[in-house]
């Protein structure tokens, strides 16, 4: 499978825009028959190139219009430690994205809430109890300039 393949990239662009679009129509758009299209398709799957398709909830309609980032510093960042704080995380809902830093802490998290009440029953129940946790600092987002899924630019 090459990524770099221009029809191969057409594909991802289109189902990254449109992953409900039928194959016949991907066919068409990329300007292949259906059957190689399909056989493309699969080989990504089967690579883990895409790995899934699922529909793209607005935080905002369901009501999570509160954003905080969290600095988390680890009292212990040994690799144990680390694995059962990552376990930790992916058990709470409400943190949208986590990322290990390089820096003056250790983590960075994302956390949607409905509002200023609902984030701190999330950081007093939830994650202060995430095993290894040192100490933390909140902060509020006050507005969205971009905010947005990853739309693929394959050219």
């Amino acid at each position: 499978m090459n990524i770099d393949d221009p029809i191969n990239r057409k594909i991802l662009a289109e189902l990254v825009a449109n992953a409900r679009i039928p194959m016949s129509e991907l066919a068409e758009r990329v300007g292949l028959s259906k059957t190689p299209v399909a056989q493309r398709v699969r080989q990504m799957e089967e690579i883990g190139l895409i790995t899934g398709y699922r529909a793209i909830l607005s935080p905002l309609k369901l009501g999570l219009t509160h954003v905080t980032y969290v600095e988390v510093k680890m009292s212990d960042t040994r690799q144990v430690a680390l694995d059962r704080f990552n376990a930790g995380v992916r058990l709470i809902a409400e943190i949208e994205e986590c990322y290990m830093i390089a820096g003056g802490f250790d983590y960075l998290l994302k956390v949607r809430s409905r509002d200023m009440v609902h984030f701190r029953q999330i950081m007093a129940e939830r994650i202060s109890t995430l095993p290894f946790i040192h100490a933390t600092s909140s902060y509020v987002s006050m507005e969205a300039v971009v905010e947005q899924n990853w739309t693929g630019e394959f050219d």
